[in-house]
């Protein structure tokens, strides 16, 4: 690009993110994507208030660019002002909380896009503000502190930011009155040290470091044990694991999809190993952005292991660390640091992967070593738009399934017999069909089942893509088809929680609850912090065949997860009716009416989707005794 093209300013720039978001969309989809795009619309007003312009808001992330730092800061305030007043009628579980930072600072526009340090800088300071607060740099600080003297100013420190040779001082604003006008903590100038009482700090702290080098080398590190007794679930007969997110150490949000990809992948293969077992992307993503403790990611998702790490992209170049825990025992197993060349990312990732299973001591067949790395591709470039088609896709959101969409496609352009991109692409149907965005559920669904077949063409050993699969013959009312589906992901994936779920659902479907209450209690022990959808389904699945307190119990979890959510209240409503609790289903049928008024019997048993009619009269049934109108 020639040095002329490129538009040059100094703007002041707003970065803004949900915190959480991961954990939102998993637990309730809908109600999250609803909100999230009333809370944009109140950005966009917003910002066009103060006159700055929305430049991107891919997912969850808003970037805006202001002429004035003043403008950008009343127009963040007030956004955060008018957030909080809508969060209050929310539950504390489903509040959407963003993060503000504001950075003045050299951007290239290119188009309507904007580039540069100031940009980056921004989206840093962004990741250490509060939900619902602001933070801003020192330069916007020094321009705005004399002039909005209503708000108070907190230094929290310098911090470093890639590529950038000079730490960013960094600043919370303080809304409250008792603070207006003041700065805080702001640093006072250094004073002129002597030099003799500058090399004695130089003597001080060469010693220093020798005794911190002294301790690392004679006193490992420790860390809290996890108590089994205080686990939430019983541990496994076999080694159980949990996987974190692997922080994001670029600076850059843009790069999240890098790091999250990675952290799947190393999931995905573990997950294909019988003699393991593996929590799901859901559940330990749910830590992601939180201060957790080993010892609390153990105990609440009962498992042994627990491995974290980091991911630093640059250039032509990954470095990636990675640490396996004994969270029982309180030490690391095994610790390793790596410095690749970006094409070697996926050797990098079968070397942790094979160094977890050696550390483990779990010893692979020449079967399984056959299938526990996907048939991916050796195209750098179809890789890299496949992990960010993925990161968009997981976004749940029209505009996210529309670049998940293009992004897929642009892959499969470079390598047609790349088996993840059609995955993709299937799941973009779905979702087109899940969320009301399809112009044609039939042509949807046909969609998503081609694309899922050349998937299994290209790698027989995709468990996903025969969960897509199943989904659709479920669909189609091709029951039998569609458990056959099931098993055969579950035959691949051994710790495949959507598989046992997808089995589980069907199985319930065909008036086969007994044998659909394994399979799904199996999902949910593989992801506690998983979907809304699993307990609903598993609380169903309880109701049919009559035990309701336990029925209850899941169904009232699934509420608590998602209380906007309708068929959670619809299904606790029926269980209450049928075991005689009519105070209770009446008081239930009235939260139905509440989430939608319009809902009746007639309207219901059109989208009851169990295979025999008695089990849809005996639903309706119970709903009438309950009160819900015809």
């Amino acid at each position: 690009m020639a040095e002329n093209s490129l538009d040059r300013k100094l703007r002041a720039i707003l970065s803004a993110d949900v915190k959480g978001y991961s954990r939102l969309m998993g637990e309730d989809e809908e109600h999250t994507i609803k909100t999230i795009t009333a809370y944009r619309e109140t950005f966009f007003s917003l910002i066009s208030k103060h006159k700055g312009r929305v430049v991107d808001s891919p997912g969850d992330n808003i970037l805006a660019e202001f002429a004035s730092a003043l403008n950008a800061v009343n127009s963040a305030i007030e956004i955060q002002k008018t957030l909080k007043e809508k969060n209050v009628d929310l539950p504390d579980n489903r509040k959407m909380e963003f993060r503000i930072g504001i950075n003045l600072g050299d951007i290239v526009q290119e188009g309507d896009r904007i580039y540069g340090d100031g940009v980056n800088v921004a989206a840093r300071i962004e990741g250490l503000a509060e939900p619902g607060g602001v933070c801003i740099s020192r330069n916007v600080c020094d321009q705005v502190k004399k002039k909005l003297t209503n708000l108070g100013y907190e230094y929290i420190g310098a911090h470093d930011v890639k590529n950038i040779s000079e730490p960013v001082r960094v600043y919370k604003i303080l809304t409250e009155s008792e603070y207006a006008g003041k700065v805080i903590g702001e640093e006072t100038p250094k004073p002129a040290w002597p030099r003799t009482a500058t090399a004695a700090l130089v003597i001080l702290g060469i010693v220093a470091c020798v005794l911190v080098v002294w301790n690392l080398y004679t006193r490992r590190p420790t860390i809290e044990p996890a108590s089994v007794e205080k686990m939430a679930f019983q541990l496994p007969d076999k080694p159980s694991i949990a996987v974190l997110p692997f922080d994001n150490l670029t600076g850059d949000p843009q790069q999240e999809y890098f790091s999250d990809g990675m952290t799947e992948e190393i999931i995905t293969a573990l997950s294909k190993v019988p003699n393991l077992f593996v929590i799901a992307r859901n559940s330990t993503f749910s830590y992601k952005g939180k201060p957790i403790k080993i010892r609390q990611v153990a105990e609440e998702l009962g498992v042994r292991y627990v491995l974290e790490g980091s991911v630093q992209r640059e250039g032509n170049r990954v470095r990636v660390t990675a640490q396996l825990i004994d969270a029982v025992k309180g030490h690391h197993l095994w610790a390793e640091r790596y410095d690749r060349e970006l094409k070697d990312t996926f050797a990098l990732q079968d070397d942790i992967t094979g160094n977890i299973l050696s550390a483990l001591a779990v010893k692979l067949t020449k079967g399984e070593q056959a299938t526990i790395r996907p048939k991916g591709t050796d195209n750098l470039e179809a890789y890299l738009k496949e992990l960010q088609a993925i990161w968009y896709l997981q976004r749940r959101t029209k505009e996210g399934n529309f670049r998940a969409r293009q992004l897929a496609e642009e892959a499969m352009a470079l390598d047609p017999e790349y088996a993840a991109v059609y995955i993709t692409l299937a799941f973009c149907s779905i979702h087109d069909v899940f969320y009301g965005w399809s112009k044609s559920v039939k042509e949807s669904l046909e969609q998503a089942f081609e694309l899922a077949q050349k998937a299994i063409s290209l790698d027989e050993s995709s468990p996903i893509a025969y969960v897509l699969l199943s989904s659709v013959y479920m669909f189609k009312k091709q029951y039998e088809k569609a458990i056959a589906e099931a098993e055969r992901a579950i035959a691949f994936d051994p710790n495949g929680d959507s598989a046992y779920s997808q089995l589980g659902t069907v199985l319930q479907m065909v008036g086969r609850p007994q044998e659909a209450i394994a399979p799904l209690e199996k999902a949910i022990r593989l992801n506690p912090n998983g979907p809304s959808l699993y307990f609903r389904r598993l609380g169903s699945a309880y109701r049919d065949i009559g035990r309701y307190e336990e029925a209850i119990v899941q169904l009232k979890k699934a509420i608590k997860l998602t209380p906007d959510s309708l068929y959670p209240h619809i299904g606790l409503a029926a269980t209450y009716s049928l075991s005689g609790r009519d105070k209770e289903a009446r008081a239930e049928v009235s939260e139905v009416l509440k989430i939608q008024p319009k809902i009746s019997l007639k309207r219901l048993a059109k989208r009851v989707a169990y295979k025999n009619q008695a089990d849809i009269d005996r639903l309706i049934n119970a709903l009438r005794k309950a009160g819900l109108p015809e």
